[in-house]
């Protein structure tokens, strides 16, 4: 049995990880895909102290490196089930059952899919939602990103390397992304950022041809020909398996900034928790402070 287990690698539950187990705690990590979270798959970072300019899979391979040598252990596994109705806690994989004191909840969101004609049909077949993953399958084509927040401006930037044109759409008027990524884009002539649009239709043959484009000023439609579309308009928390007490109604965890829930022993951080700011530094905020709630809870339950 561990003292704490840590469901999700991303940098709130890699932070959490590194204070527990240099607290002498026991920790497991269990991630289901690799480390990192969205940290790994953005472009380029220049707001993280410390690191002026680095890249996210940088950065994320920086994190797993410390996490283990704080003694963390990390397995590759997606929980499937919880049972948090005892004191010992359980949680669930296709292939373990895994036993704990303790649970800091760091699931972390998805991205959020636009919901139109055509984006599940050619998903793989020109539509993306990771610029890093995919933008190479795209050199010297036109693309469009689809949103007006960090990710999907950080995208435009990194596509634009490699990209012929990058239509960025975003369905309002000035982008929300902050000021140093809009001042970057202005600079990009192969940049052409399409404001108070939307995209209503995903078309092709075997793969992205063109996107049916609305104009929401003007009521007009029109197709944009391209090759390919990234998705980035905002995140969904992944809390489908958590029990509903937990949950507000839009599915994210309300907790104090100590990463209390209201199930005793069970904790939360990063963007599974209802907050204003989605940011690696308030992420890691986060984990630090639930692994500290974890070790006063742990103190006061088990050390009788």
């Amino acid at each position: 049995m561990y003292d704490v287990i840590v469901v999700g690698g991303g940098p709130a539950g890699l932070t959490a990880a590194i204070y527990t187990s240099r607290a002498g705690l026991s920790t497991l990590v269990l991630e289901k895909m690799s480390l990192g979270g969205q940290a790994a798959l953005t472009y380029r970072i220049d707001n993280y102290p410390g690191f002026k300019d680095i890249y996210g899979a940088e950065l994320a391979a920086d994190f797993e490196e410390h996490v283990r040598d704080a003694g963390a252990e990390i397995v590759l596994e997606e929980a499937v089930g919880f049972d948090f109705d005892k004191e010992v806690k359980v949680v669930r994989t296709a292939s373990n059952h895994y036993e704990t004191k303790a649970v800091i909840l760091a699931l972390g969101s998805e991205r959020r899919k636009l919901g139109i004609p055509g984006e599940e049909k050619y998903t793989g077949r020109g539509v993306s939602y990771c610029a890093t993953c995919d933008g190479n399958f795209f050199k010297n084509e036109d693309i469009a990103v689809v949103g007006g927040g960090n990710t999907a401006a950080g995208y435009a930037l990194e596509l634009a390397d490699i990209c012929r044109t990058v239509f960025l759409i975003y369905h309002g008027g000035e982008l929300p992304a902050m000021y140093s990524l809009r001042k970057r884009l202005e600079k990009r002539s192969n940049i052409k950022v399409l404001h108070n649009r939307e995209v209503r239709e995903i078309l092709g043959s075997n793969k992205v041809e063109q996107i049916l484009v609305g104009n929401l000023k003007s009521g007009e439609t029109e197709t944009v020909k391209l090759d390919g579309v990234f998705v980035a308009v905002g995140m969904l928390p992944n809390s489908d398996l958590l029990p509903k007490d937990l949950l507000l109604p839009n599915g994210f965890i309300q907790t104090d900034e100590d990463g209390t829930t209201a199930l005793p022993g069970v904790f939360a951080a990063g963007d599974l928790r209802q907050k204003k700011l989605y940011q690696i530094v308030t992420a890691m905020s986060d984990g630090a402070n639930a692994a500290h709630s974890t070790q006063i809870y742990l103190r006061d339950s088990f050390e009788k």
